[in-house]
């Protein structure tokens, strides 16, 4: 499981002529089944996406499809987890497991 941490390198204008691409890149991820999570950070200068079920090298195929990716408006902090403590129900929700 990743945690992708998004950090704007453009001003918010730049990033908002993207967002409508951006937004159908998540959709289709989440089609996939790839990610489970996504939203902006508060106060809004980057993004957070929670990703299951990709392996690192498939992640970083997954991550330059993406239009802040392509268009360099965006870094991309990559954080590599093993979750093993649960709340009740999340295990399903976040590893897809029954």
């Amino acid at each position: 499981m990743f945690v992708v941490l998004l950090h704007y390198l453009q001003p918010l204008a730049e990033i908002e002529a993207f967002l409508q691409e951006h937004r159908e890149y998540l959709e289709r991820q989440y089609a996939a089944g790839h990610f489970v999570a996504s939203g902006p950070q508060v106060p809004r200068v980057g993004g957070v996406i929670i990703v299951r079920n990709l392996g690192r090298d498939a992640l970083d195929v997954v991550l330059a499809q993406d239009p802040f990716y392509r268009e360099g408006i965006a870094q991309y902090q990559i954080i590599e987890f093993a979750p093993n403590k649960f709340a009740a129900g999340a295990q399903r929700v976040l590893c897809g497991e029954n």
